[in-house]
């Protein structure tokens, strides 16, 4: 079995060693192809850093992941999941895990987190995924519980590998010592995410800032059963048609 890792906080962060680490040991075929840089946001953009119409592709040498091939790509997540599943890192992936991601991806907001997008990608050429986010919020602590998200996603792969169709997972974890953490609820997505988002428009400027949700959370939503402490998951899928009748009269032949 053969499982790509990637995220979108770039191949130098410390949740996608965590996340790589866990599968190796788990005995899996791992390679890693992460973003040279930040890519937080990408969603599912297929879209890199050209030089001379080339993306940069770099074999890289990481200590913390010793045995494990490891690239690192000027490109999103998407992008790189899309490349792998046509041979890009050698043999295509049968599983994609992405992350785990600095923050939580919870609610229909998830549609821009490029953790997900790499996952949705991945989906959409047949490959099952599971994107993994710690709830570490806006002022995170010094030391993060990267381990035991590795440890609850470990704890899922039953769930993704055992089916005959392939299947994206959207796993939160929060950010506590394994025994804090009340176990995996599978939950609907909520309304919105984790975070609010406001925009300030100036003469020709516009500035974001983010600051957390204080609105509360709807019951037994994702977002809501990770504020209480649970690690929810979400089954989720790419764009596909929508089942809606239109009204249009058939073109005559």
């Amino acid at each position: 079995m053969r499982i790509l890792v990637t995220n979108d906080d770039g191949v130098q962060s410390p949740g996608l060693y965590a996340l790589a680490l866990m599968l190796r040991d788990k005995d899996f075929d791992v390679v890693v192809a992460a973003p040279s840089g930040e890519a937080s946001g990408s969603g599912a953009a297929i879209t890199g850093s050209e030089v001379d119409g080339k993306i940069s592709v770099e074999r890289r040498e990481i200590a913390e992941l010793p045995g494990i091939t490891v690239f690192s790509i000027a490109a999103t997540p998407a992008f790189i999941t899309l490349i792998a599943t046509r041979g890009a890192f050698g043999a295509p992936p049968d599983v994609v895990c992405s992350g785990i991601n600095r923050g939580a991806n919870v609610g229909r907001a998830i549609i821009h987190s490029g953790t997900v997008g790499a996952v949705l990608t991945g989906w959409t050429y047949g490959c099952s995924g599971l994107a993994v986010s710690l709830d570490v919020g806006l002022n995170p602590r010094e030391d993060p519980q990267w381990t035991v998200a590795a440890e609850l996603a470990g704890e899922l792969l039953p769930s993704i590998l055992n089916r005959s169709e392939p299947v994206a997972l959207n796993l939160n974890v929060p950010d506590r010592e394994r025994d804090g953490v009340l176990g995996i609820r599978e939950a609907p997505l909520s309304s919105f995410g984790a975070v609010q988002t406001q925009f300030e428009a100036g003469d020709g400027f516009l500035q974001m800032t983010i600051s957390e949700q204080e609105s509360k959370y709807e019951e037994g939503t994702d977002a809501a059963l990770l504020a209480n402490g649970y690690a929810p998951v979400t089954a989720i899928r790419a764009v596909t048609e929508a089942q809606v009748e239109l009204g249009l009269r058939t073109p005559r032949s």
